[in-house]
């Protein structure tokens, strides 16, 4: 359990995806533009336990709640 608020590069890190600021950058330009109705756990880019994890989180309002919408805004804009 996390002492302090996860970063995005924690998140990453947890998705087992690269987590450089380069790399999370052209990941979010990759994927952006997701359809507003879709939840980001529902995104076909993330495989089973990806999007189990992301569920999970925002279901349970865990310390990775904040760092995952953060990620839901960018990838929505």
């Amino acid at each position: 359990m996390y002492t302090q608020q996860p970063t995005m590069q924690d998140l990453f890190v947890q998705l087992g995806l690269d987590s450089g600021d380069e790399e999370i950058e052209r990941f979010i330009e990759q994927h952006r533009g997701m359809n507003d109705s879709r939840h980001i756990e529902e995104a076909p880019f993330w495989n089973a336990s990806q999007a189990d994890f992301l569920k999970r989180a925002l279901i349970e309002d865990a310390e990775w709640a904040e760092v995952i919408d953060q990620l839901n805004v960018q990838l929505h804009q």
